[in-house]
């Protein structure tokens, strides 16, 4: 079979999801299928054919503004003559589509549709039905996030979105989603609730997954990590990630300055851009009086990052907009460590709560970060939970299982884009 994905992005290094599809690809090559990535990118002098991690890649120009992907998402981008040629020669019997709200567009799935392919659709995010990380269902502090209105309507979007906001966007993306995708999957249950809350038929939850390291960190290399960051006999919580304060940064600094009393040796790493730490948070922790606390790593990856995962004694994800799953959730279960992770969004389906680590809700300041202190001041309850969350991770969100379900899908969209199955063979 051939498998044509469909992603903004490229580089496996700058987000969980698309690192987990290059890893799916690679599954899937591996049991005699063939893939390729259709991407975009805005300098044109790197609008070439290339190869990541062992797929084909086709790198189309787009000029699209991301500041007005509302508008520019819906309409037939001039790349898309390219991407109709890549279509006419690579002849995919499915089109796999992640991430295309900025530069591929929906249009892109009509022409897939329309190359006779079927069309499966990914939903990784709200923003088939909203413009950003959405934040404005929980009615944040006023209602201690306890509201779940996830339908979009102009009396939220126009306030949020201004001069962005398109009146025709959201009804322009439905009719693409009705016509031309098959089969439509969300990453987790609470995802599937708030699409079809916007009018968006889901056909089924297909749960991330990562590919296990081949080996973990060694306590050598776990050492040598502390030593570097000056973590030697501390206490280690960790967030990773983009480094926003929807993904609740400043909520998890005043549940620092809460903690820090009561554990002389707890620090804080931030794995996440140092500039944007010390730009938009380092003012509030030193404000809080806790800058000392904190230990800003810069952005990891490969060794780097496990060795950051494996040095932490708690992983925590106390983000305040809806986090449609958490893959670092998974990536910190892998390393055997306990995670306390938001109630918003998809995290309560990765983290079972009070087996493998704690849901909570990040407005609830002292709910929160009494879960953390629960796991500070109980090493075994510690080691327990982790060795859970790694069994969890190994029961239920592995590669293997990922791509089990996914060509179950492929199935489904073959036949009702009129395409009996067919295995890896080319068309005579």
């Amino acid at each position: 079979m051939r498998i044509l994905f469909l992603n903004d992005l490229s580089d496996p290094r700058i987000g969980s999801s698309i690192r987990q599809m290059y890893q799916l690809g690679a599954h899937l090559r591996g049991l005699g299928h063939e893939t390729r990535l259709v991407t975009a990118v805005q300098d044109a002098g790197s609008a070439t054919p290339t190869e990541i991690e062992g797929m084909r890649v086709h790198r189309l120009h787009s000029t699209a503004s991301p500041r007005w992907r509302g508008w520019t998402s819906i309409s037939e981008r001039p790349l898309h003559a390219e991407f109709g040629r890549v279509l006419a020669e690579y002849r995919p019997d499915i089109v796999h589509s992640h991430l295309l709200h900025a530069h591929l567009g929906y249009a892109a799935l009509t022409r897939s549709r329309e190359s006779g392919a079927g069309v499966v659709f990914t939903a990784h995010d709200v923003m088939t039905f909203c413009y950003q990380k959405l934040t404005c269902f929980h009615g944040g502090e006023a209602a201690h996030g306890l509201e779940r209105d996830y339908a979009a309507y102009w009396q939220k979007c126009i306030p949020c979105q201004r001069l962005r906001y398109n009146p025709w966007r959201n009804a322009a993306i439905r009719r693409v989603l009705a016509r031309d995708v098959h089969r439509f999957t969300v990453v987790s249950d609470e995802l599937g609730v708030a699409i079809r809350a916007n009018g968006i038929r889901v056909d089924r939850t297909v749960h991330n997954a990562v590919r296990e390291q081949a080996a973990l960190p060694t306590a050598a290399e776990v050492a040598a990590f502390r030593g570097r960051f000056g973590l030697e006999g501390a206490l280690v919580l960790a967030i990773g990630g983009r480094l926003h304060e929807q993904k609740g940064v400043g909520q998890l600094l005043a549940m620092l300055a809460k903690l820090a009393p009561r554990y002389p040796t707890l620090r804080l790493i931030v794995m996440g851009k140092r500039d944007i730490y010390e730009r938009e948070f380092e003012p509030r922790a030193r404000a809080l009086g806790v800058a000392d606390r904190v230990v800003p790593t810069g952005w990891l990856d490969g060794a780097e990052l496990q060795a950051a995962y494996a040095a932490t004694d708690v992983f925590v994800t106390p983000s305040i907009c809806f986090d449609t799953f958490g893959l670092v959730n998974l990536e910190a279960m892998e390393h055997g460590k306990p995670v306390v992770a938001t109630v918003f969004g998809g995290s309560p389906e990765v983290v079972a709560d009070g087996v493998t680590g704690f849901v909570a809700n990040p407005f609830d300041l002292e709910a929160f970060s009494g879960a953390i202190a629960r796991l500070l001041e109980d090493a075994e309850l510690r080691r327990r939970m982790g060795a859970a969350g790694r069994a969890r991770l190994e029961a239920h969100f592995t590669i293997p299982r990922l791509a089990r379900e996914f060509l179950d899908e492929y199935a489904a969209a073959r036949a009702a884009a009129g395409r009996g199955p067919r295995g890896i063979e080319k068309d005579p």
